[in-house]
């Protein structure tokens, strides 16, 4: 008998936008005892687990905590890592964690980098830290302005030396990260990606009109979807000590308000979501997702409204995007 229970489907607008909790017919279910479900990736052919390894939950650990983290991350059903150049030192701590099992996981990158030559010398870089010769997927990380996406398409941008690592076989996908509407949809506009990450969270969906357009659109042109701010909050009151050093924003910290985000998130047609960077936090969610279960009709109505109630850490349209 079949182990795995494949859940298929063809995305649509009208499900996306017109019935929530969204349909997950949009993405492919694999579920496997004891482990993380997995997903379809767009229009890839991979799977990934429906939660990722951010690096910066070993930034600044340990070899032995950096190994030990992986390790059961790895044994918990995790198949999707993640990590930049811009997480401190996040890579020379992932690499050498990750490289018994780099043949077995999907490996991502993302480079700041705008020009050609910045983002060629920084892919190489990431390459020789990361201890392997491709990434299944690079990124385009945290484009936010217009400018941005004009300096990446010109002559000699960055766009460039993607498609030329694309040809050596430095990388499989490409994609990239936003931290705004306005960004991705032209990113959008601009060139088939692969897949796209960017925050999508109960309190910018509903009280920032941040996040629909975009889901709308990527699923439109069957993109792989990734999730970042699942377990958002809101921003850090002001006068208030951050107690969770590698988070800008009050994560939801307690498991019942972080189970509710997790489950907004994945409730949509979207692969997988990279939880904070905390890893006390990210153990939290590790539990969580296994227990995962789409959202009712009526919990749905119960996160909106507490949403509502919610200052977002994003919206949309967003300020000083067009600079």
């Amino acid at each position: 008998m079949n182990r795995r229970n494949f859940l298929k489907g063809v995305p649509t607008m009208t499900a996306l936008l017109g019935v929530f909790p969204a349909t997950l017919s949009a993405v492919k279910r694999e579920k496997l005892p004891n482990k993380l479900e997995r997903r379809s990736l767009g229009r890839t052919g991979e799977k990934l687990s429906i939660l990722g390894f951010g690096g910066i939950v070993v930034m600044n650990a340990t070899p032995q905590e950096a190994s030990g983290r992986v390790s059961a991350a790895i044994d918990a059903g995790i198949n999707y890592f993640d990590v930049a150049p811009s997480y401190g030192n996040a890579e020379e701590k992932l690499g050498p964690a990750l490289e018994p099992y780099r043949k077995n996981v999907f490996l991502a990158c993302k480079t700041t980098q705008r020009s050609k030559t910045g983002a060629a010398a920084e892919l190489d870089n990431s390459l020789r830290k990361m201890r392997t010769d491709h990434f299944d997927l690079y990124q385009f990380h945290a484009v936010t302005k217009l400018e941005e996406v004009e300096q990446i398409f010109r002559p000699d941008g960055a766009l460039e030396a993607f498609l030329e690592a694309k040809k050596a076989g430095k990388i499989r996908f490409m994609g990239f990260s936003a931290h705004s509407v306005e960004a991705a949809l032209a990113l959008m506009d601009r060139y088939p990606f692969d897949t796209i990450l960017f925050p999508f969270n109960f309190a910018t969906w509903h009280a920032g009109n941040f996040g629909p357009q975009v889901m709308a659109k990527a699923q439109q042109k069957q993109m792989g979807i990734l999730a970042l701010k699942a377990m958002a909050k809101r921003p850090w009151p002001e006068g208030t000590p951050k107690t969770f050093s590698k988070c800008w924003y009050e994560p939801l910290s307690e498991q019942s308000e972080a189970m509710l985000g997790l489950r907004f998130t994945l409730s949509h047609p979207i692969t997988a979501a990279i939880p904070p960077g905390d890893e006390n936090l990210f153990q939290m969610a590790l539990q969580l997702a296994a227990k995962f279960t789409p959202l009712s009709a009526s919990e749905v109505e119960t996160l909106k409204l507490k949403a509502m109630k919610t200052e977002p850490i994003f919206k949309y349209p967003q300020q000083g995007v067009n600079a």
